[in-house]
């Protein structure tokens, strides 16, 4: 029923979406007598940012077409290298470019499409040949398909992995993992060093990642573990409505995730949109579209499978498994004194709301056989969550530790 009073209301707004955005620029038509009017701007920036508000979305594209390498222009395509049921490995090919470390940046599967990291994969475009997870929306993945959990994710981060060949190779294959990630790449690459699985990358980079959530809890760290495990089953699962390829498979809703991320800070969202109404008003688009643009990929949001989210919950958030050495994969426990040859470098934000301070450091800690000159800690000063991977300061503060941890040991 949720799903479809959510399909209905959303059909509804499409429709208001349209009128509002006819009406707006209608409002701002030089043949419109109204809009040399002194309320006539006020009007169609409120029309406009109504429009913005309330229209539906699909996937966005990258539309990611070049780069620059040592001041030369270079054109940038997408390729598909795996394709499987719930997600596939995408590689932005550069033409003309050979060579150099491979850096497989792991999206997260949170409500969000991978394309939340364009920015990420623009700043490493210059100094890595890269790949990224490309997670598909749950809602369109056929019943046939069968389940996808946490398990199935570690193992499509290896086939990935071995997909991009063994670690041989000029400048070595690394990994990089945003937030919700950090965790079964954390596990992958226990499981591949315990195996000494030539795919296994040389370093492993993790960015606000819930490692252990025991550390400086959160406000989404307090969600998960004030409530049991069968409220999420039973408030947070629904069912897919016929009427798309997954009907009749469980998910958590993508629209239950942003509103969730919207009400904790709901505060700064209303700023937002009232200083691109300004923007609007005093004819400032510039402003207006970087304010546009952010919102268009923060609200394409995707649904992910029951099973993973309710797994994730209860070993991530609820258990914590992975610290407490209890994380098991197919029957084998996930052992982080296995990697002993994977630099693994931790970032974190200092005014990260999702991921407290120390919830990523831990994982230098747990991985006991690693030499402490493979291990690196780095706190990006005055960042929040999505600072660390997204913005100036991505890309003038932490961008660059990255490049040089994946150069010192490639």
């Amino acid at each position: 029923m949720l799903y479809d009073a959510y399909e209905m209301q959303r059909s509804m707004l499409a429709g208001a979406s349209a009128m509002a955005s006819f009406g707006a620029d209608w409002m701002r038509n030089p043949a419109n007598p109204w809009s040399y009017m002194d309320g006539g701007s006020v009007v169609s920036s409120a029309l406009e940012v109504f429009a913005h508000a309330s229209a539906t979305r699909g996937k966005p594209a990258f539309g990611l077409t070049h780069t620059t390498i040592d001041g030369r222009e270079v054109a940038v395509t997408e390729e598909i290298v795996l394709q499987k049921p719930f997600g596939q490995l995408k590689h932005f090919r550069r033409q003309g470019i050979e060579g150099g470390p491979k850096l497989l940046i792991v999206a997260p599967m949170s409500g969000h499409f991978a394309t939340l990291l364009r920015g990420t994969v623009e700043r490493m475009l210059p100094s890595a040949d890269v790949y990224i997870t490309d997670w598909r929306d749950a809602k369109l993945v056929p019943l046939s398909e069968g389940r996808f959990d946490l398990d199935d994710y570690i193992d499509y981060l290896i086939a990935f992995l071995e997909t991009m060949g063994p670690n041989d190779g000029q400048g070595g294959t690394h990994m990089l993992a945003v937030c919700q990630p950090s965790v079964p790449c954390y596990a992958a690459v226990a499981l591949m060093s315990a195996d000494r699985n030539p795919s296994r990358p040389r370093t492993l980079t993790m960015m606000g990642g819930p490692v252990d959530t025991r550390e400086a809890p959160t406000a989404v760290n307090t969600l998960a573990t004030e409530r049991p495990h069968a409220w999420f089953e039973q408030n947070a699962v629904v069912t897919v409505p016929m009427m798309y390829p997954g009907g009749g498979r469980k998910v958590y809703p993508g629209f239950l995730q942003l509103a969730g991320f919207m009400s904790m800070n709901l505060g700064n969202h209303m700023m937002s949109h009232w200083e691109m109404f300004k923007h609007l008003v005093q004819g400032d688009e510039e402003s207006a579209d970087a304010t546009k643009g952010f919102y268009e990929e923060y609200r394409s949001v995707c649904d992910m499978t029951a099973e993973f989210y309710l797994q994730t919950v209860e070993l991530v958030f609820q258990k914590h498994a992975l610290p407490k050495g209890e994380m098991m994969h197919r029957g084998r426990r996930v052992d982080p004194a296995a990697i002993t040859d994977v630099a693994i470098l931790a970032i974190e934000g200092e005014r990260d709301d999702i991921s407290g301070l120390g919830q990523t450091k831990a994982a230098l800690t747990l991985a006991t056989n690693l030499p402490d000159e493979k291990k690196r800690y780095y706190m990006a000063e005055g960042a929040g969550h999505y600072g660390i991977f997204n913005g100036s300061k991505w890309r003038n503060r932490v961008a660059p530790v990255v490049e040089e941890w994946i150069a010192a040991n490639g």
